[in-house]
């Protein structure tokens, strides 16, 4: 056990928290749906069907996504990963959001989207990410000083 599982094993977390089994195949299965719809995204971005500010929101999400392990285990830090895991949720809405914009603005103009489906493959990542920023908010909240 890396010493910093076992600092979090030694946080104090709700009774509802998962196991810490589940974290690793959830945020697989997530990943491969990320990697999918935001690299759908970038090549819509890349070929110019979507403006390049549509992607910024997608990329901000990337970074602050791939922060969080860093920050909460080798930082120990619960209020910088609270921090972060809320710029998860709110990248997250603003380019599900932008998305939802652009796929209305092309449905209006070609009577077609073919956007949706990236935010339907999203709604698993947007429930997660919003059950882990209360889990987060929780953590941090139970383990103040």
């Amino acid at each position: 056990m890396t010493q910093a599982q076992s600092w979090y094993k030694t946080q104090k977390k709700p009774r509802w928290a998962p196991p810490a089994w589940l974290f690793g195949p959830v945020w697989t299965m997530l990943y491969v749906l990320i990697a999918a719809s935001f690299g759908t995204v970038f090549l819509k971005v890349w070929h110019g069907d979507l403006p390049s500010m549509v992607a910024v929101p997608f990329v901000l999400n990337l970074i602050a996504n791939l922060a969080f392990s860093p920050i909460q285990f080798r930082l120990r830090s619960n209020a910088l990963a609270a921090l972060d895991v809320l710029l998860v949720l709110a990248t997250l809405l603003w380019g599900l959001f932008a998305l939802y914009v652009e796929s209305l603005k092309l449905s209006i103009s070609t009577g077609a989207s073919d956007l949706l489906w990236i935010l339907y493959a999203n709604i698993p990542y947007l429930i997660w990410v919003s059950f882990a920023t209360v889990l987060q908010l929780t953590v941090t909240y139970l383990n103040r000083r």
